[in-house]
């Protein structure tokens, strides 16, 4: 019997959901958007979450579940009262260059809550994982765009193409090119001197791994477990935090 009560995807998602809760308190949100009912469905998740630790279903069976159902459902319709899928472009619009800055971070941690939630179902349906990755999505990207960030010589900025959708991913791997096949861990938001990383590229010994195999957003295949080591610590700091 799968212990779902320690079951990493779980504990990232409710996580997830603490921390987009915080944004949506606590940011400078401007424009048209129903707070208290986005703030009354993302509290409203923590219960179903918590009441999936304790199914002590099998994961592929627990993706099946009205919870999970329900999850994604609320995401919906947080993202109907933001204002649609465009939020993050909207909320933006509101704001000054400097505002805009400060803002960035809040939007990327809001960007995770939603890729965490809608990625759960597949994540779940990897199995009976017990390790601090699995509650993270990691897919193979492709560089489209680098650059120095502004205000250092010693990290790349780089825009990533998932396949739906783009990311920025901060980096001290100089060596760094378009067209780069990357493996992507889908972490926490982080800031790096005004700009925000939306993920990590998988790397083990020399730099990151620059020719990584699989379709665009799906998993990469044939990855030395080493890779995963920073992917692991960071999620389990995540949650322990």
């Amino acid at each position: 019997m799968w212990d779902t009560s320690k079951d990493y995807r779980l504990k990232v998602a409710q996580k997830s959901v603490e921390e987009f809760i915080k944004v949506v308190e606590g940011s400078n949100l401007r424009g048209s958007w129903n707070k208290k009912q986005v703030r009354l469905l993302a509290k409203n998740m923590i219960p179903e979450i918590q009441t999936m630790y304790y199914s002590y279903l099998s994961p592929q069976e627990l993706a099946k579940t009205e919870y999970v159902d329900n999850l994604l459902n609320s995401a919906d319709e947080i993202i109907e009262n933001l204002g649609g899928e465009d939020y993050a472009s909207k909320f933006q619009s509101e704001l000054n260059r400097q505002e805009r800055e400060k803002l960035d971070l809040p939007i990327s941690k809001m960007k995770f809550f939603f890729s965490t939630i809608r990625g759960l179902p597949d994540r779940l349906m990897l199995g009976e994982v017990d390790d601090p990755v699995i509650g993270v999505d990691i897919q193979v990207g492709e560089l489209v765009s680098v650059s120095k960030h502004p205000r250092t010589d010693n990290l790349m900025v780089c825009n990533v193409n998932l396949g739906s959708r783009a990311i920025t991913v901060i980096t001290n791997d100089l060596s760094v090119k378009d067209n780069d096949r990357v493996g992507v861990a889908l972490l926490p938001p982080s800031e790096f001197m005004g700009i925000s990383s939306e993920g990590m590229f998988l790397g083990a010994g020399e730099g990151i791994l620059k020719d990584v195999e699989g379709e665009l957003g799906s998993l990469p295949q044939h990855i030395d477990i080493n890779a995963f080591n920073e992917t692991r610590n960071l999620v389990d700091q995540f949650i322990k935090d």
